[in-house]
């Protein structure tokens, strides 16, 4: 183990980590009247520095040691401010910083001659610097300052064009379902995507408050320690609850079920924004929450909190397999990309779920993680990707590319290669091994209902291929479109987008299959990290959990490191898994070919029976969800508050403030009256008074 105190050593380093990014967005004004290339080249500098940074610190996670730094704080509360550099934090920390300097220098290209650089940088390094809080922060409270910063800045760059351009919009202009219009500007995009993010917040700051209330702490570390807390909590019926609540915050912003629709419309954002956002941070942010407490309250199995982990798991299939059916059928590429990105988050919660419901936790939990960083790889390449080619033909609808191969042929080819990773080819892609992995983890469990987790794991597998295969045949395969076509004839040629735009989207395509080759090393490696990681902090072992007096002694200093581990699971691949993996892709990849690539079949045709034609429609308009949450929390409600005003308002409260208006008057005029300025009627009236006391008194 790794330790620091305060600014000394490697906790320098990781305090930097977040610090810097924040510095540089501080600095950024400054430049407000430099060039573009100044102002470009000074963010990159800066997140490359963190980057650099996150690096320097992690042979300290591979090797399984930690860096633990605190300063003062709140000393009123006795809280301290720190960063836990474990294993978990210093992998997570170098996905982020990497994939995010991968997407700065994307941006310098992709937002050349764009108007509010300023801005743009300033909130894209916050981002990432917000981002780096939650991963490294060693307790709660920091997580959610930094979660609050996380959430300010997808606001600010979701409605970065908040003009609200036509051009900008997302979702077909003229669509509504039940009077709500499917298509949104981005300033409304960005206003929906704060609120439903608040409405996990507030789910989050409850179950942090709960817990603090019966521990004092928010440090994950000293809630391991000590587990009194948990006790109490446990004999009022509230350790689960303070979970799921803490799992609301998750739920946000992740984009789970049934706070799923903001990220659809986040999309109007610029492209390297909605990367940032669905590769390295934010919808990240949810999973990294769930890796950080899930291994802290399956430490406290000895309390029952399987509903807690049952809750994770079915909100993950659930999302799943809701946003995977609307990728069938949605028409805009980066739409395609936005529900496959739920889809693949609920992969990720459900294995995170599932490693909670058995013995072996090591197993889901890694199976998680590696879906984790595999997507992060593939599908930052594919946003990155996707910015190519609406920077090429100005459309974010796939019916106006086609046959794009031919004339940007690098961009096919690495977004060919990312498209097979989600789409999990076998063998050679790193998400074929990481959703194989959450097969077994499923498959592995002695969970009651896994079956049921597993058939929709591979029907949403089947469905990711296809939607995949469809995306890259209307994008790259077929005629060109009437809107290529006549772009050519005003004598805008189509070609390839500059090095600057496709080589950071190409590294992390090629990085995504080359993790493919190696996978089942790869996957082994990250399973002996995190089983030595879990067992030497958490006590939990491929057998259960060991008792935490064995792991740890009163400080939390890791003894005997390693001692419990068990690095035998991951070892074997289970053929069913394996099977299940490769016919997904197989049966999901082939109708995709079939439809969209060989073009054997014309889609439409299928749509010409009534069934075909309702399934479509009713996926198309999203299930409903949108319109039936826009009708409960904006509709009904608005129209409640116009009948509270018209008739509260308008006929009570302007009806009575006018009658105490008038009596008060009257009242005033009446008084006034009864002075008449003669004082012999003023000691007659006194004298009166006095004689009926008087009278009333004696009586």
């Amino acid at each position: 183990m790794v330790g620091a105190i305060g600014f000394e050593g490697l906790g320098v380093n990781a305090w930097l980590i977040w610090m810097l990014p924040f510095i540089g967005a501080a600095f950024i004004p400054i430049l407000r009247n430099k060039n573009e290339k100044l102002k470009s080249y000074v963010a990159v500098g800066f997140s490359l520095l963190s980057a650099f940074l996150a690096l320097s610190i992690l042979p300290v996670g591979l090797s399984n040691g930690e860096i633990h730094s605190q300063i003062p704080w709140f000393s009123a509360l006795n809280l301290d401010a720190g960063v836990l550099a474990d294993p978990l934090a210093i992998i997570m920390s170098n996905l982020v910083a990497w994939i995010s300097a991968a997407i700065f220098v994307y941006s310098i290209s992709y937002m050349h001659k764009e108007k509010s650089l300023i801005r743009y940088w300033f909130f894209m390094l916050f981002f990432i610097g917000s981002m780096q809080l939650i991963v490294l922060s060693d307790n709660l409270l920091m997580v959610f300052f930094g979660w609050e910063g996380v959430g300010l800045a997808s606001y600010a760059l979701i409605g970065f064009w908040y003009q609200d351009r036509k051009k900008d919009y997302v979702g077909k202009e003229g669509h509504t379902v039940w009077g709500i219009p499917m298509w949104t500007s981005p300033t409304h995009a960005g206003i929906k995507a704060f609120l439903q993010n608040r409405a996990g917040d507030i789910m989050m700051l409850s179950g942090m408050f709960l817990i603090f209330m019966y521990s004092g702490t928010f440090g994950f570390r000293e809630l391991l320690t000590d587990q009194t807390w948990a006790h109490a909590m446990m004999q009022q019926n509230l350790l689960v609850p303070a979970a799921v609540l803490i799992f609301g915050g998750a739920i946000g912003k992740s984009a789970q079920f049934p706070l799923n629709e903001w990220l659809l419309e986040a999309m109007t954002g610029p492209t390297s924004v909605s990367a940032l956002i669905h590769a390295a941070t934010m919808v990240k942010a949810g999973v990294f929450l769930v890796a950080r407490i899930g291994p802290l309250f399956f430490a406290l199995s000895v309390f029952n909190m399987q509903q807690f982990f049952e809750i994770v798991a079915w909100v993950g299939a659930i999302t799943a397999m809701l946003l995977a059916t609307q990728a069938l059928v949605n028409p805009e590429i980066k739409k395609v990309l936005a529900y496959s990105t739920g889809s693949q988050i609920g992969y990720m919660m459900m294995a995170l779920g599932i490693a909670g419901l058995t013995t072996n936790f090591i197993d889901g939990y890694t199976a998680g993680f590696f879906h984790l960083i595999s997507h992060a790889l593939f599908k930052a390449s594919l946003f990155m990707a996707a910015g190519a080619i609406l920077h090429t033909v100005h459309s974010r609808f796939m019916t106006d590319m086609g046959g794009l191969r031919k004339n940007m042929k690098r961009t096919y080819i690495f977004m060919l290669l990312a498209s097979l990773s989600l789409a999990g080819a076998p063998l050679i892609t790193s998400g074929f091994w990481s959703k194989d992995a959450i097969f077994a983890s499923i498959l592995d469990s002695n969970y009651e209902f896994s079956s049921y987790l597993f058939f929709i794991a591979v029907t949403v597998a089947v469905m990711t291929a296809f939607y995949t295969f469809r995306m890259v045949g209307l994008v790259f395969f077929g005629k060109p479109s009437q809107n290529i076509v006549n772009m050519e004839n005003k004598g805008h040629r189509i070609r390839e987008v500059n090095q600057l735009m496709w080589l950071p989207f190409a590294v992390l395509a090629v990085a995504s299959v080359v993790i493919g080759l190696v996978g089942f090393a790869f996957e082994g490696q990250l399973h002996h990290v995190f089983a030595t990681y879990l067992s030497s902090t958490f006590g939990i072992t491929e057998n259960g959990v060991i008792p935490l007096s064995e792991v740890q002694d009163t400080t939390g200093t890791v003894e005997g490191e390693g001692q419990h581990e068990a690095t035998s699971g991951g070892s074997e691949m289970n053929p069913v898994a394996v099977a299940a993996s490769v016919t997904a892709f197989g049966v999901g990849g082939f109708l995709g070919y079939l439809f969209y690539i060989r073009r054997s079949v014309d889609p439409a045709k299928i749509n010409e029976n009534v069934v075909s034609k309702g399934l479509w429609r009713f996926l198309y308009n999203r299930w409903y969800l949108n319109s039936i949450l826009y009708w409960m929390g904006v509709v009904i409600p608005l129209g409640f508050y116009r009948r509270v005003n018209k008739y509260f308002e308008h006929l009570l409260m302007y009806g009575i403030n006018p009658s105490v208006q008038h009596s008060m008057v009257f009242m005033s005029k009446v008084a006034k009256m009864a002075q008449s300025g003669d004082v012999q009627i003023y000691l007659y009236v006194f004298s009166a008074g006095i004689i009926v006391i008087t009278m009333l008194l004696l009586s």
